[in-house]
C-alpha cells in the first residue's frame, strides 16, 4: 500500500496496538516491539518504517493530551486530526485509563521518597517546543485541565504525594518539629483555603501549597479557581503553586509563585451568571 492517509479502521488498529504495549510497560511487563509491528503488517499492509512512524504520532498525540507515551517511541508531530479522533475514541472507551492512578505502597513498606522538583519550563533559558501550538490546540480540543480536574483521585493521590514529600524535606533537615505540623488542608478542612497543604521551609517559613497534578507532560494545561488565584494574591510570601506532572510513571514537578501571570496566561473559561 502506497503512503496515502491511514483509514480509520487502521487507525483504529494501530492505537489499539499503541495501548496494549503501552500497558505492558508501565505494568513493567516485557513485550516485542517488533512483533507487535510484524502483527500491524499483515493487518494493515503497511510498511514497517511507516507503522514507527505512526506509532511516533500516537505518541504525539498523548503528549498534547496530557498523556503518558511509550519511551521508545519519541513524538512525532504533523499528524492526521483522523489520529486524534481514533486516540480520543479509544480513551472515551476504556474510561479506567484516564482515572488510573500509581499504585499506593503496600502496608510496611517504606514512604515514597522525594519528588524531584526543578525549573519550571518558562524560567528555563531555552525556547518552548516548537510544537507547542499544536499540542496546545488539541489540549483545548478535548479540555485535558479539566479532565485531570474532574479527576478526584488523580488529584487526591497527588496530594497526598506532596504531602508526604514536605514531611520528607523536613525529616531530612532535622526539623522533625516542623513536619509533624504538615496539614493536609484539603483533605481535613475542605476545598475551600486556596490551597491544599500547609507546610514550612526548613527555616520555619510558611509554605501554602496548591498542588495540581496530571500525568501528562510539564506543559499540560490546568485548571486554577478564582478562590486560588484570590489567595495567591493575598498570600504572596507564602503561596505556592506545585505542578506535579508524569505521575503516573515518575512523577516530576516545579513551583511557581505569584504573580503567576507572570509565568502562565490565565484565561476565563466560566462565568458566574445572576439575574438582573
Amino acid at each position: 500500500m502506497s503512503d496515502d492517509d491511514w483509514t480509520d479502521l487502521q487507525n483504529d488498529a494501530i492505537v489499539a496496538d499503541y495501548f496494549a504495549m503501552l500497558a505492558d510497560e508501565l505494568a513493567g511487563r516485557p513485550y516485542n516491539k517488533a512483533a507487535h509491528n510484524r502483527a500491524l503488517q499483515k493487518l494493515t499492509g503497511r510498511t514497517k518504517g511507516s507503522i514507527e512512524f505512526k506509532h511516533q504520532n500516537v505518541s504525539a498525540v498523548l503528549l498534547g493530551l496530557g498523556e503518558t507515551w511509550i519511551r521508545g517511541y519519541k513524538p512525532a508531530f504533523n499528524f492526521q486530526t483522523s489520529l486524534v479522533d481514533a486516540v480520543a475514541h479509544w480513551l472515551q472507551n476504556h474510561q479506567g485509563w484516564l482515572a488510573r492512578v500509581p499504585p499506593a505502597p503496600a502496608p510496611g513498606l517504606a514512604e515514597p521518597g522525594l519528588i524531584w522538583v526543578g525549573v519550571a519550563p518558562t524560567m528555563r533559558n531555552a525556547p518552548p517546543p516548537k510544537e507547542l501550538e499544536q499540542m496546545q490546540a488539541v489540549a483545548r480540543r478535548f479540555d485535558v485541565a479539566a479532565r485531570d480536574e474532574r479527576n478526584r483521585a488523580l488529584g487526591q493521590a497527588g496530594e497526598a504525594r506532596v504531602y508526604q514529600h514536605e514531611r520528607s524535606i523536613l525529616m531530612g533537615a532535622g526539623r522533625e518539629d516542623l513536619a509533624k505540623r504538615v496539614e493536609w488542608v484539603s483533605r481535613d478542612r475542605g476545598d475551600g483555603a486556596g490551597f491544599d497543604i500547609s507546610s514550612f521551609a526548613p527555616d520555619g517559613a510558611q509554605r501554602l501549597i496548591e498542588v495540581k497534578t496530571t500525568n501528562g507532560w510539564e506543559r499540560t494545561p490546568f485548571h486554577i479557581s478564582r478562590n486560588e488565584l484570590a489567595v495567591a494574591e493575598e498570600r504572596r510570601e507564602s503561596w505556592v503553586l506545585f505542578r506535579l506532572y508524569n505521575f503516573s510513571r515518575a512523577p516530576r514537578a516545579f513551583e511557581l509563585r505569584p504573580p503567576l501571570d507572570a509565568h502562565l496566561s490565565l484565561a476565563p473559561t466560566t462565568f458566574q451568571a445572576s439575574f438582573h
